[in-house]
Parts: C-alpha cells; structure tokens; sequence
C-alpha cells in the first residue's frame, strides 16, 4: 500500500514538471496607439526615457520610488533606475541599447527585485500622415524551466499588455494636448 501511494505522489509531483517541457519559455507583447502629431515630435518624445515618467504605468504606481539616472538622456548607454519597495514595481533599471533616430529606440530592461531578469523592449515610430504616428510598445519576457509552467496559467499579453497600452493612451494625451 505504502508503494502505491509513493508511486502515485511521484506521478503527481512529475506531472507539473512533464508539463513545463511542452510550454514555451519565451512571451512576446506588443501595443500601440495613433497620436496626431508629427513622427518627428513623437519620435523625439519618446526618445528621452526620462519622460516615460510622464506616461507609464509602472512610473506612476509608487510616487515615493526612488530614481536615479547615468549618462545622457536619448542617448545609447543612458540608464533610468528606480527602487520601490511597491512589489509591482520593485528594483531594477532601463538602459537605451540602440537607437535607430526617427524609427525606434531598443531598451534592456534589468529587473533585480522582486525577481531577477533581463528583457528587450522598445517603442518604435511609424508615419501614418505627416502629421499622426503610430507608436509601437513592445516587450518580451522569458521564464527558465520549470516556472515556465507559468506561462499556460497566466496571461502575461493581458497583464502587460493592458500596462503597455495605459501607457501609451496616456502618451496620447499629453501629445495631443501640448501645443
């Protein structure tokens, strides 16, 4: 009787890990939004990541977050970091990789608490008219085995997705309402 038990807890403490081997470890998100201004000036807004203050969700959940910045802003090499003891926010930094001047701008995206990771994002311009842009949020995300698991129960395109796209609402406003 003991051998069965211990063979069917075996089977139910496997089952997860078997299941983890299936599901992918790799998520991708992406948003956008029209804004009615030039390429030019959305391009040249967004370019500086010290106005992701003015628009992003994340910035504005914690308004006693501490921030700290290195090097020139809109520049490649530039770092905004942020600690908050909000666990929605937690500790980590954003540092410009690439910029391809008028079309996108590529981030590194360094979490440290309340988990550790390394993720791409970037925002991208596109010309619609001369004088409305779209603007592209993007963000991918990776889980090692076996949190992977994660991914098939949670659904990480609504989560950070619905925060990628208050943002960039919010990116509309201030655009549009700015002279």
């Amino acid at each position: 009787m003991i051998k069965k038990i211990s063979i069917i807890i075996v089977i139910i403490l496997a089952l997860p890990l078997v299941a983890a081997l299936f599901v992918s470890n790799n998520y991708a998100v992406e948003r956008e939004v029209t804004i009615n201004r030039s390429k030019t000036e959305v391009f040249n807004y967004i370019k500086q990541l010290k106005n992701q203050d003015n628009y992003s969700k994340w910035a504005n959940i914690d308004p006693t977050m501490e921030k700290s910045y290195r090097g020139t802003d809109a520049t490649v090499g530039f770092v905004s970091a942020w600690h908050s003891n909000n666990e929605e926010v937690g500790t980590g930094e954003q540092e410009i990789i690439k910029i391809t001047e008028g079309k996108q701008i590529d981030y590194e995206l360094r979490f440290i608490s309340p988990f550790e990771s390394t993720s791409p994002a970037y925002m991208a311009t596109i010309a619609m008219a001369e004088q409305q842009t779209k603007v592209v949020w993007g963000f991918e995300g990776h889980m090692d085995y076996p949190t992977n698991l994660m991914l098939a129960f949670m659904d990480f395109e609504k989560i950070i997705g619905d925060d990628l796209q208050t943002g960039l609402d919010k990116l509309k406003i201030i655009l549009e309402s700015n002279p």
